[in-house]
């Protein structure tokens, strides 16, 4: 396995700074990877594009000193040149570039200035970072052949939106080329165009990222072709009130078995979304036991887990070192073993908070999709849609026992930085347990004590600022959070205020609570047009 690097994702409002990024580096070293992937999107400070960076981007400053001290590790750029340029485009000045205005995430391929601004940040790229490899995108471009590049695609006679990638990522992938470096591209696009990959240089680096299976088949499409392929495993975050260790040490191990048994270019530990009250400082034992697993895929192959259907058994490959059984993998034992490194308290807190919490069943589940309690609490400015949409689960016996064991890992915390990941999901609990309260003691037509029960939730969007505060501070985290639940807390008194002023039916009716409850709320409008009216909501 020639290359074995994960990926760190700053692009979800991460603020590294010198002395943390020195902190992974080291770290990455000390796990046994020979690269750190660092995924930039607008969190960079691009010295052609000087109006994207936000407080505490990475600096070009900052990414020459590592080079200089890390030697032996590769420090890899991952930009975005087509979707996921989001951060570009709602920036002012990025406007002029989006393939629809005000809406989704994708630069206009069609757009002489978008492919010219993909130009100068592949340029950048090239100029600032030392590595061989330059990874420019590419995955997720949902909104391909929309707007100004709809009447391309209609005039190709084959796949137009295969002809429109091809023709946007192959320049750029040769300009990386060109230079003398190595282009990456993500590989989900291919799956669905696969005629854009005969318009790729051969010198470029398919990453391949299965989160849920085996790359073993999936990756054929590109080792038949003749492209170096990455496999690209994830540790389970996005989906997760905090990580699902058993699903992320399958992955793993699946990935780098295969990889090994394949002869591949390397695997990509990926991480995403440590945002929306996440912390990396939690999971940085869950990175050491993924670069153990990786390790110990190229130090020997044996029989092991089974991967897709098809698979012949002699085929499939265990590890008799750092990677577990199938049933260890099952229990997530390895990267259990990497918190028991450092404690037997940090292994029972992560092991409450990553195999015994996705026990309790709904948001806490282990599934497909970014978490709806983080998504529906804090995302979406507006905090009751937790109670709106999943009371049923969060107040019944699975919201119970995630209170039970976020106030036990609470206890086995040996840090601020565990405790906010505990508390936030006791908080979630508790906030949806409080407004189911109000609600009741509303439609009871008491709406003083709908009021007494939602003061504390207060309190929960105050506790909750504190624990993003800290983890800006110990892990560099993101900054949003603690805007969004500064936000949280207003509305919970916007609500309080509402229930104070028309509760009491001053509008000559009773405004439902769910209504009450919601940002669009206006007096008078008994219908709810915002809400009934698909344009009323644009």
């Amino acid at each position: 396995m020639k290359l074995r690097m994960w990926l760190y994702d700053i692009a979800r409002e991460q603020c590294p700074t010198p002395t943390y990024m020195r902190h992974l580096c080291k770290l990455s070293l000390d796990s046994g990877y020979n690269a750190l992937g660092l995924y930039l999107e607008h969190r960079f400070a691009y010295p052609s594009v000087p109006w994207v960076a936000g407080l505490g981007a990475l600096t070009p400053e900052l990414v020459k000193s590592l080079q200089k001290e890390y030697k032996e590790l590769q420090i890899v750029p991952f930009i975005n040149l087509l979707g996921h340029f989001e951060g570009f485009l709602y920036a002012s000045g990025g406007e002029q570039f989006a393939c629809e205005r005000f809406s989704g995430m994708s630069g206009d391929p069609v757009n002489p200035r978008f492919i010219s601004l993909c130009e100068s940040i592949v340029d950048d790229a090239i100029s600032i970072f030392d590595s061989e490899l330059i990874h420019i995108g590419g995955d997720e471009t949902a909104q391909l052949g929309r707007g100004a590049s709809q009447a391309f695609v209609d005039a190709q006679e084959a796949d137009g939106k295969a002809v429109l990638y091809g023709k946007h990522f192959a320049p750029l992938a040769q300009r990386v080329v060109d230079a003398g470096c190595l282009p990456g591209v993500w590989g989900d696009m291919f799956f669905e165009h696969p005629d854009a990959l005969e318009m790729m240089p051969k010198q470029t680096m398919i990453f391949d990222w299965q989160y849920f299976k085996s790359p073993e088949y999936t990756s054929t499409l590109f080792r038949e072709k003749g492209f170096r392929t990455v496999f690209c495993p994830a540790v389970h975050t996005y989906n997760a009130a905090w990580c699902h260790l058993p699903q992320t040490e399958r992955n793993v191990t699946e990935h780098a078995e295969a990889a090994e048994r394949l002869g591949v270019e390397g695997v990509c530990v990926t991480t995403w979304e440590l945002g929306l009250m996440g912390n990396y400082n939690t999971i940085l034992p869950v990175i050491e036991g993924c670069g153990a697993i990786l390790n110990s895929a190229s130090a020997e192959v044996g029989r092991g887990f089974p991967l897709e259907s098809g698979a012949r058994d002699d085929d499939i490959a265990v590890y008799k070192t750092a990677v577990p059984s199938e049933e260890g993998a099952a229990n997530g034992q390895a990267l259990l073993r990497s918190y028991l490194k450092h404690s037997e308290t940090q292994e029972e807190w992560a092991r409450l908070m990553g195999v015994e919490l996705q026990e309790c069943g709904d948001w806490f589940s282990f599934g497909g999709i970014r978490s709806g309690i983080k998504c529906r609490l804090l995302l979406y400015s507006n905090p009751f849609l937790l109670w709106l949409r999943d009371r049923e689960g969060l107040l019944g016996p699975g919201g119970d026992k995630a209170w039970e064991i976020a106030e036990r890992a609470t206890a086995f915390a040996l840090d601020s930085d565990q405790r906010g990941v505990s508390q936030f999901v006791k908080k979630s609990v508790e906030f949806v347990r409080q407004v189911e309260r109000a609600a009741n003691a509303y439609g009871a037509e008491k709406p003083g004590e709908a009021m007494n029960h939602l003061a504390p939730c207060r309190q929960i969007f105050e506790d909750l600022e504190k624990i993003a505060v800290a983890a800006n501070i110990n892990s560099c985290g993101s900054l949003a959070d603690i805007y969004r639940c500064q936000k949280a807390r207003r509305h919970v008194e916007e609500v309080i205020m509402r229930i104070k002023q028309y509760g009491g039916g001053s509008l000559g009716y009773l405004p439902s609570f769910e209504t009450l409850v919601h940002p669009k709320f206006v007096p008078h409008d008994q219908a709810n047009w915002w809400l009934i009216n698909k344009w009323a909501s644009e």
